[in-house]
């Protein structure tokens, strides 16, 4: 696409949605701690009149949390949202949104009752003109203010308890960024003193819903800027590649000729400016990254530690994790042992799924190997090749939940690390969204993946999947119950013969005869194994 076609773009366009909406950061609202915004459809709060939700409190899960976090009270993300607000738009059906203004993911139309399936693609199996057209779009929201979202830049209690607003405009990919740095920073506990062990998106199980819901939201927003319906993010399958195969100018930006911890300037990446990545800074000054510009993205890919992270992830790596039957184990953080999340978010071997957080095995390792940007956690995704990394590593989630297929209750519902558990609201997102809304697979979120989809199978077939899978996992057993019934059946034949032999050696006078007292409808066979 070319620079006159981005720039035509970046006028005619409507800005995007993002985080703290826009109609609730003021005074009133923080004072009375509701955002119940109006729906433009009918003027009405939450669209009440149109019967699309309504205002109402916020009901926080009870649950008890782990012990990774031994405060209360001094962090706005505990209880999320409840430090800002209690009172929400709560939605009906399936309409979405702050207002409930949107559909829910896999619907559309104009009372969101069309189902709808798009499909994530390979960056490298994109035409030339969907690759630039997806480049285009990165750029474009880099370049367009949200419209309807505001980030802040203090705590509640800088805030004053709302009487001194603290929040700024931003970029719609600058929102994401900031709203993955949010969910991961430390705690400011006042002073100079911090506490690091804690993150709302990362080192526990919410790690995989979170970032599957920060990913839809991402498309979501590209979809209404750009007006395209049809948009994914693709994805970069790293399993086995020997080098970084999309830094090039051509797809995600090459190496510097003079720098290599910089972009090649023919990649127009080269000229995008990082925010939230000085977290020691922040933590000195006990303050919110407030979006500055603090110069331009890094990266070096492969000249990383490699006792750390000798080289990307295998095929075989990744079919291991695949093969673990527990979604999260023992203490549920970044030292459980055997747990799928913890294997694949890499701080478990991914040879033995035991936890070993000197090294960095699956989605860690693609962090550590970009050797830049990518690899400091809070500001991770000022790199775009974050997209599709994390678009990769939702696929082998989305694998997992497919050949696994967990319920609900699998996703613990208690004593996970802070904003973790099952029924916990997702830090920072407005509206709001648990945990557990998103431990489902993709088809029912709206979105599939290319090297996923299946040969279409009609719906007695699709009927009948989950319950042959039942009849595999207890075939053994019923070998052995037609093994036993069989010498059953023998037994009882011989006993039938040999009566048969004995009646007929007896005179037919003396035989006795069927009457009708005999009941036999009583008689009942049973069989116990």
């Amino acid at each position: 696409m070319s620079l006159f076609a981005m720039g035509f773009l970046l006028v005619i366009l409507q800005p995007s949605t993002g985080q703290f909406p826009r109609a609730c950061a003021n005074t009133q609202s923080l004072r009375r701690k509701e955002c119940c915004p109006l729906w433009d459809g009918d003027g009405s709060p939450c669209g009440e009149s149109s019967n699309r939700g309504a205002c109402q409190a916020i009901l926080l899960s009870q649950a008890p949390l782990g012990p990774q976090f031994p405060f209360s009270g001094v962090d706005d993300r505990e209880d999320w949202p409840s430090v800002f607000y209690n009172r929400t738009c709560k939605c009906k059906g399936n309409f979405m949104g702050f207002n409930c203004g949107e559909c829910k993911f896999g619907f559309s139309g104009l009372n969101c009752t069309e189902r709808r399936l798009r499909t994530r693609r390979n960056i490298f199996q994109l035409t030339n003109s969907e690759k630039d057209k997806f480049l285009a779009y990165l750029n474009l929201a880099k370049n367009t203010p949200s419209q309807d979202y505001v980030i802040a830049t203090g705590t509640y209690t800088q805030m004053n308890n709302g009487s001194n607003l603290m929040f700024r405009n931003i970029n719609m990919y600058d929102l994401f960024v900031w709203m993955h740095y949010y969910a991961s920073r430390d705690t400011l506990l006042g002073g100079s003193n911090v506490w690091r062990d804690i993150d709302f998106a990362h080192e526990a199980p919410g790690f995989l819903p979170w970032h599957r819901l920060f990913l839809l939201l991402w498309e979501r927003e590209i979809q209404k800027i750009t007006g395209d319906e049809n948009f994914t993010i693709p994805y970069w399958d790293w399993r086995d590649a020997e080098d970084c195969v999309v830094c090039t100018d051509e797809y995600m930006g090459g190496r510097h000729p003079a720098n290599p911890n910089l972009l090649s300037p023919a990649s127009f990446f080269s000229s995008w400016q990082v925010i939230c990545t000085r977290s020691e800074e922040y933590n000195s000054q006990q303050s919110l990254c407030n979006a500055t510009s603090e110069g331009p993205i890094l990266r070096n890919p492969g000249n990383n530690d490699k006792s750390r992270t000798p080289r990307l992830p295998s095929s075989a790596e990744v079919e291991f994790c695949l093969s673990l039957t527990q979604y999260e184990s023992g203490s549920m953080d970044k030292m459980a042992n055997y747990s799928f999340r913890n294997t694949l978010e890499g701080f478990a071997d991914p040879r033995t799924a035991i936890s070993n957080i000197s090294q960095s095995g699956l989605h860690n390792a693609l962090h550590i190997y970009m050797n830049g940007s990518m690899s400091q956690v809070q500001g991770s995704a000022n790199d775009p090749i974050f997209l599709l990394h994390h678009a990769f590593v939702d696929s082998i989630f989305e694998r997992w939940l497919r050949r696994h297929r967990p319920i609900l209750e699998v996703y613990p519902a208690a004593n996970a690390p802070i904003g973790h558990n099952r029924e916990n609201y997702m830090v920072p997102f407005i509206p709001l969204y648990r945990n557990g809304e998103f431990f489902i697979p993709s088809r029912e979120l709206g979105y599939d993946y290319e090297y996923l989809q299946e040969p279409a199978l009609d719906s007695f077939q699709e009927f009948l999947i989950p319950y042959l899978e039942q009849a595999r996992q207890i075939w053994p057993w019923l070998v052995g119950a037609a093994v036993i019934g069989g010498i059953v059946t023998a037994v009882l034949s011989s006993l039938i013969l040999a009566c048969k032999k004995k009646r007929a050696g007896t005179s037919p006078e003396i035989q006795p005869l069927l009457t009708e007292s005999e009941d036999y409808n009583n008689i009942s066979y049973q069989s116990h194994f």
